[in-house]
């Protein structure tokens, strides 16, 4: 009997000490994973940038499904993306309504080209999650919420990615921020926020824009992709 007691007075002490040992990344760390053991689920991200900005983002609906794929609609303006992806293979709907996979947008020249870097880079919000909480220099319990600011290095490249990555844009001055919204030991919603100096094709101009994602429809979630976007992706 004392033998028991003592067994689980141990079992109770360990258990608290790994507790404490736990930090707010680590536990951002298993939000992330948790997540992408779901079946499936749905997101959309809604980006604010200022009044003043040469290109105001629509908001971005997604979907996934485990081993499955990824289906994302973009807005810009006046003009919409579409991509579907599965592992490291995918094929975007261009402007001129045909399906490209990401091989023949890369060879591409122009706003195909743009599309294609912005769809290489993509990440779903399970991998986005873990990459953010990476990128921060130190995450800090507010709340209900944890939050931090991001590296130098990781605002930086996370807004070259943001345009296409490759040889393309250099940022100057980058900074940012990162805030996550925890429920049930879940990540309900996601904030991000980046600012630099873009230099691009000899012009200069601001980034400072803010982006939320607001995950939802977990295990509800159904993906329907285009049978001509499939063999595109094959």
């Amino acid at each position: 009997m004392k033998k028991t007691l003592l067994f689980g007075l141990a079992l109770l002490l360990a258990g608290s000490v790994f507790a404490a040992d736990s930090s707010p990344k680590d536990e951002i760390l298993a939000a992330a994973k948790a997540l992408g053991e779901k079946a499936n689920y749905a997101w959309k991200t809604t980006v604010t940038v200022p009044e003043d900005a040469r290109w105001k983002p629509g908001p971005t609906e997604g979907k996934t499904e485990k081993d499955g794929y990824t289906h994302v609609k973009m807005s810009f303006g006046d003009n919409s993306m579409e991509a579907i992806m599965k592992g490291d293979k995918g094929a975007a709907l261009t402007p001129d309504g045909g399906w490209q996979s990401f091989s023949e947008l890369e060879n591409a020249e122009g706003p195909g080209r743009f599309i294609g870097g912005m769809v290489r880079s993509f990440k779903n919000p399970a991998d986005q999650i873990k990459q953010l909480a990476g990128l921060a220099k130190e995450l800090k319990k507010d709340g209900d919420a944890v939050t931090g600011d991001l590296t130098e290095e990781g605002a930086k490249s996370l807004q070259t990615m943001r345009f296409g990555g490759g040889d393309g844009p250099t940022i100057a001055n980058a900074k940012g921020s990162v805030k996550f919204w925890l429920k049930d030991g879940a990540v309900a919603k996601y904030e991000f926020k980046l600012k630099g100096t873009v230099s691009f094709n000899g012009n200069d101009f601001e980034n400072d824009r803010t982006s939320l994602v607001e995950v939802k429809e977990v295990g509800t979630t159904k993906v329907t992709v285009p049978e001509e976007a499939k063999k595109k992706a094959s």
